[in-house]
């Protein structure tokens, strides 16, 4: 397989990039990024999402989920409501065959959006069904776990997820290693490099285990500054320092973990290059 990162978490359908969308991908190409795995928070971007992925084919590729946190009328945030989901229900069903998972949902237990426990109820009802349709379409999850980390694995489990990509990975490393036995993968920023405490988690997961992501526009390298797909290198080159491993090595596993994760994307690169077998990076 060629060289290349895969971003596996970037929000590309973003208003934030509505004005220079091109341009950022431009970029993000010549970084080195072969796909961009991007995904939704609700069901107003389910279209645009798919829409944006024939106009780019073979490097974006759509994730339709319904986020844990929505805006309100006003643009404030607020934890999800069972409304949200059954409005994007015919959505899933419209989509299938379009997008490589289901994502970004899971749990937000942040307490100025879900400070009561009807709320966190609510968002784990929304949580659960959205799981139960991956199964049904056989796609993997794309995941937020804020605040929640150890309540997320535990659904994931119960609800016989097999492939998860647990993103921006926040908890600690004993409840890192429960999704690592489930056989999930963990993916960071470029803003871990701003977070030590992030560190001894990469350092805890196996390598076999982590994809990259940037979470363009957000979680960048500076506070308060829009985040670009490009900036995917950074976050490499801080798991390989963590790790003591080259960048290199890094890119090469990552974007291995990302094919086994996402079967999709493994038959979207192969229309687009050489076969994927027998090309695994060695152990």
């Amino acid at each position: 397989m060629d060289g290349g990162f895969i971003d596996c978490h970037c929000h590309i359908s973003a208003a934030e990039f509505t004005k220079d969308r091109d341009d950022v991908i431009k970029r993000a190409e010549e970084a080195g990024v072969r796909m961009l795995i991007s995904v939704t928070e609700e069901a107003s971007e389910f279209e645009k999402a798919v829409q944006l992925s024939k106009s780019y084919p073979g490097l974006l590729v759509p994730c339709l989920g319904i986020h844990p946190v929505q805006h309100s009328d006003s643009r404030e945030h607020r934890s999800v409501a069972i409304q949200d989901l059954e409005c994007a229900l015919p959505l899933f069903q419209k989509y299938k065959d379009d997008i490589v998972a289901i994502g970004e949902i899971g749990l937000d237990f942040t307490p100025w959006y879900a400070p009561y426990p009807q709320q966190r109820a609510e968002q784990q009802q929304v949580f659960r069904r959205q799981l139960e349709i991956a199964k049904e379409m056989d796609l993997p999850v794309n995941i937020h776990s804020r605040s929640a980390a150890r309540q997320t694995i535990r659904i994931l489990k119960e609800q016989g997820i097999g492939h998860a990509l647990l993103h921006n990975f926040a908890g600690r490393p004993s409840v890192a290693m429960e999704g690592v036995k489930a056989g999930y993968c963990f993916s960071f920023p470029p803003a871990a490099c701003r977070n030590e405490q992030r560190a001894a988690v990469i350092k805890q997961i196996p390598l076999e285990h982590i994809c990259l992501e940037t979470d363009s526009p957000a979680l960048g390298p500076e506070k308060h500054v829009r985040n670009e797909p490009k900036n995917i290198v950074l976050s490499c080159e801080y798991i390989a320092k963590v790790k003591g491993l080259t960048p290199e090595k890094v890119m090469e596993a990552t974007t291995w973990n990302a094919v086994r994760l996402f079967p999709r994307i493994g038959k979207i690169l192969n229309q687009m290059t050489e076969p994927l077998s027998g090309n695994r990076p060695a152990e």
